[in-house]
């Protein structure tokens, strides 16, 4: 499975600062529809995420009927990215 879009980057302040792209209501329909076969516990789908010239793997994990894409501070340093930016994003499905 590939899914392309385009989302904001926001902040989540928990007990330490993390980065996300929520994944729009379509697309996390796609993913929800396989996310029985493929998710490790909690919801959580393995992906292989790309954004600009970085590729990393991670997990989406479910968020109020959506999925969201966690941006590691690696990712968003290589790509000067910040909270409020637009970022184009592709998932693949391992």
């Amino acid at each position: 499975m590939r899914i392309e879009f385009t989302g904001a980057v926001f902040e989540w302040r928990g007990p330490a600062p993390f980065f996300y792209v929520a994944v729009p209501d379509a697309e996390s329909a796609e993913v929800g529809a396989v996310a029985s076969a493929v998710t490790y516990g909690w919801g959580m789908v393995p992906v292989t995420a790309c954004i600009g010239g970085t590729e990393w793997p991670t997990s989406l994990f479910p968020k109020d009927g959506r999925y969201l894409v966690p941006l590691k501070d690696a990712v968003r340093k290589a790509e000067r990215i910040g909270a409020g930016d637009v970022v184009a994003v592709r998932l693949e499905a391992w």
